[in-house]
């Protein structure tokens, strides 16, 4: 049996990051509830109702299912590509800021240096606030002490960030180190990750209508409830077992949709956030390892002159 075969034989049988342990008991009911109808009929209760198979359509409450894990996996994506863009844009802004930013003295590697750290803050306060988390020593690892302490008095540390690389910016556009054209550029970027956190905020506080999550959940009960009445007269003392794995299909599938609605928690089914904020954080690292060509500070040029 080849690697490819065994790895999909473990990951069928896996436990972890399944719905397993939570549909489980629910399908567990279901079937019990199918061997009580079994004991019934086999005592001759006429419990045998083939015409419930016409109560709720299967195919009616197939596409019922199919539209709540679509409307999740939509969520799920959505979420997905808002880093996506959020991971790219931290990505740009960085590489701009450290390309054209003049450094005419060695504070100004140490503040640019800082305000690229923040564009990595910004992603992980991000984190942090779509799961709705206190300020972390991973957020405090990438800021002054000052500016720890501030956002810890902040209803919104994401954009108390933003404003800081906002305000650097501005800065350095006062100063001449980057021209209009520059600023706007990067005032652009700086507006696509707030648009970035928008779409995340936007996931989060938009949750699936309750009216039809209650719907769906009573047509799921009343579906695998009415199974037992269809099938004891031609399965009698196997009822119960197919109910609980026809209500495991069904209960499963709703389950799915629900582990995913809201992508940026820390379930298995999860985005793995804290690996692209550790991902961002090195690539900044590596950045600054750069240097542009043609650029030296003032005091390497006056040393390379007195050494002349």
């Amino acid at each position: 049996m080849t690697l490819e075969k065994l790895y999909w034989f473990r990951l069928a049988l896996r436990l972890q990051g399944s719905v397993i342990p939570e549909v489980f008991p629910r399908a567990l009911i279901c079937g019990l509830f199918g061997g009580l109808i079994s004991v019934l009929h086999v005592l001759g209760w006429p419990v045998s109702l083939p015409v419930l198979g016409s109560l709720i359509p299967s195919i009616v409450l197939g596409l019922l299912l199919v539209f709540r894990t679509n409307t999740a996996y939509e969520r799920f994506w959505e979420g997905r590509k808002a880093w996506g863009t959020l991971t790219n844009t931290v990505r740009n802004l960085a590489r701009q800021l450290w390309m054209a930013v003049t450094e005419e003295e060695p504070a100004d590697r140490t503040q640019k240096i800082a305000t690229l750290r923040l564009l990595v803050a910004f992603a992980v306060a991000v984190k942090l606030h779509l799961r709705q988390e206190p300020l972390s020593a991973e957020l405090e690892a990438l800021l002054a002490p000052s500016q720890y302490l501030k956002l810890k008095t902040m209803n919104h540390p994401p954009l108390e960030i933003a404003f800081w690389i906002g305000d650097y910016l501005q800065d350095q556009h006062r100063r001449g180190r980057l021209s209009s054209h520059q600023l706007t550029a990067m005032h652009e970027l700086l507006d696509d990750l707030v648009d970035a956190l928008g779409a995340c905020e936007r996931i989060l506080k938009t949750p699936m209508p309750l009216a039809y999550a209650i719907h769906l959940k009573q047509l799921l009960l009343i579906y695998s409830f009415s199974l037992p009445f269809q099938m004891v007269d031609q399965l009698v003392w196997i009822t119960g077992p197919v109910v609980a794995l026809i209500s495991f299909t069904l209960l499963g599938i709703e389950a799915i949709g629900i582990e995913i609605e809201n992508p940026f928690g820390r379930d298995p089914n999860d985005l793995p956030l804290d690996a692209i904020c550790s991902t961002m954080l090195r690539n900044i690292e590596d950045l600054i390892t750069l240097r542009p060509s043609g650029r030296l500070y003032t005091s390497e040029l006056s040393s390379l002159g007195s050494d002349a």
